[in-house]
C-alpha cells in the first residue's frame, strides 16, 4: 500500500479510538478509504487522498494530538 498520504500519530487508548472515529468520518465524507498500520513510534493513519490526510492533520491539531508525516 502506498504511504504518501499517511500521518504517524502518538496516541493510545481512548484518544486513539477517538482518532479512528474521526478518520472514518473524514474518509466517508470524501468517499475514500483509510487504514492504520503500526509504526515504530505510534500508529500510522493512511488515506487514499491527500485532502483527507490534511483534514485529519487539522483534526489532530485541534485535539492537541501530535502527528507527523509518515
Amino acid at each position: 500500500m502506498p504511504k504518501e498520504n499517511c500521518l504517524i500519530v502518538r496516541a493510545a487508548g481512548q484518544r486513539l479510538d477517538l482518532l479512528r472515529g474521526e478518520a472514518a468520518r473524514i474518509a466517508k465524507g470524501a468517499n475514500a478509504g483509510w487504514w492504520t498500520d503500526r509504526a515504530e513510534i505510534g500508529t500510522r493513519f493512511c488515506f487514499e487522498d491527500f485532502k483527507s490526510k490534511e483534514l485529519f492533520a487539522l483534526t489532530c491539531d485541534s485535539l492537541g494530538i501530535t502527528c507527523q508525516d509518515g
